[in-house]
């Protein structure tokens, strides 16, 4: 068994001295970094039969998993499988594979298996019962322990020797290589950087000839270039139950007003297309339905029976508008807001906020770009370098929230993680254990687990 490390408490984990690993236990593979890609590409290999050491340059690992289930931990969606796929936009047809052959169930069923039950919420997406990752991260760490994976945590990735060898950084600050008969990168984009992903591997890829799309900020907040009296009144304030327009493309939900524009699931949703607009133009338009489930027509009946010397704010606060609503209605027709009601219903279900961007990487949930497609092979090794496999964000897709960012890191570590597992032999073309027991690490045979898993 390898080191059990007590879960969260890692600043008291025993130390790996991860440079003097006996290379004699092979076939050894080194997972770099600790989110869910890197966590599931290790359990699969694991499983597999390999001797599997996670190098995570941060003192914990799954830093952003756990910022994310403080949400909620939104980890997958129930939608139809082919929906679901095309969501993905651009690289839907790349990422099918991947996601058919592990598909949200198989994600439910393993939250199952480390003693989290899912519900599917009333807008179809999934969720533990707990509403928290961190159960869920417990358990998979000591599975993880019980599989034989060693953390080496606080070990910084430094590229690759001339010979092939990993670069690493230990904790003391010590630079060594080490050698890996396959290596699978899960180093993620580069939003939120100080939860772990820093997008520093971009360098390190592209100066090994690797075509790397530029890392941008995804499922993050618009712009808005709020009054002064606004920002002040309203920042922090929720408005519910919008619909967002951007072109064709509508997302519903609640947002919040911030200090530098708006945030929230519809925001993040048009995110992508408010960016690519504001690149291309310098501002777009998004177009605010403050009454979505109420027609115009109605509406302008409603706002029709207005007292003639009452004023807007009185008006439409006795119609049930919030005064964040109203705020926001006045900031999108800053010359006054109408007194025809057909007008003002208009402005209601169309108010217009000019956007010059998206908030950055900083703040971003996400990240679109990373290496192109073509670079990899469909086990995802890097074509350019033999025995290194990639997976979840450092892979060039776009994913909106709601489930589909967390089913992608998953799908991708298995697929990287059988990968690497056939190119060390330990998995034959059919996805069978490829090695007799007597041949794999401590004499150990592949441990069960469910149909998806390895």
């Amino acid at each position: 068994m390898g080191q059990v490390h007590p879960p969260f408490a890692f600043s008291a984990a025993v130390r790996v001295e991860a440079a003097h690993i006996n290379a004699a236990a092979a076939p050894f593979c080194a997972v770099i970094g600790a989110g869910p890609a890197g966590l599931f590409a290790a359990e699969v290999l694991a499983r597999a039969g390999a001797r599997v050491v996670i190098y995570e340059h941060k003192p914990s690992p799954a830093r952003k998993f756990l910022m994310a289930g403080r949400g909620g931990l939104n980890i997958t969606h129930s939608e139809n499988l082919d929906r679901f796929v095309s969501r993905y936009g651009a690289a839907a047809k790349r990422l099918a594979p991947f996601v058919r052959a592990f598909p949200p169930q198989a994600l439910r069923d393993f939250c199952a298996e480390l003693g989290e039950a899912t519900f599917v919420g009333s807008s179809g997406r999934v969720f533990p019962a707990s509403f928290k990752a961190s159960p869920l991260l417990r358990g998979w760490l000591t599975r993880l322990a019980q599989l034989g994976v060693t953390f080496a945590l606080r070990h910084s990735f430094l590229g690759f020797a001339q010979d092939g060898a990993l670069r690493l950084r230990g904790p003391d600050g010590h630079e060594f290589s080490r050698a890996a008969g396959a290596v699978v990168l899960a180093l993620g984009g580069a939003s939120w950087p100080k939860l772990g992903s820093e997008g520093g591997w971009v360098g390190l890829l592209k100066a090994a000839g690797i075509e790397v799309t530029p890392l941008t900020a995804a499922n993050s907040g618009a712009l808005v270039r709020w009054s002064p009296i606004f920002r002040a009144d309203f920042e922090g304030q929720p408005i519910k139950t919008v619909l967002l327009r951007h072109g064709e493309a509508t997302a519903r939900g609640d947002m919040v007003v911030t200090a530098k524009g708006l945030e929230g699931g519809p925001v993040y949703a048009l995110s992508s297309r408010l960016r690519e607009a504001a690149k291309t133009d310098g501002a777009t338009t998004l177009l605010v339905d403050l009454r979505p489930d109420t027609s115009q027509v109605c509406l302008a009946r409603k706002l029709s029976r207005r007292p003639p010397k009452q004023s807007h704010a009185t008006f439409l606060r006795r119609a049930g508008f919030s005064k964040a609503e109203i705020g926001l209605l006045r900031e999108a027709q800053p010359e006054g807001l109408p007194r025809d009601a057909e007008a003002l219903a208009t402005l209601i279900k169309n108010a217009p906020l000019k956007v010059s961007g998206v908030a950055g990487l900083e703040r971003a949930i996400s990240t679109a770009g990373g290496v192109a497609f073509d670079e990899v092979d469909a086990d995802l090794m890097l074509r350019k370098m033999p025995g290194v496999f990639l997976a979840g964000e450092m892979l060039d897709y776009d994913a909106p929230t709601g489930g589909y960012l967390l089913q992608a890191a998953f799908a991708t570590g298995r697929a990287a993680g059988r990968g690497a597992a056939r190119y060390l032999g330990l998995l034959d073309a059919t996805g069978q254990a490829g090695l007799s027991p007597s041949h794999l690490p401590n004499s150990r045979a592949p441990e069960a687990s469910n149909k998806y898993s390895v």
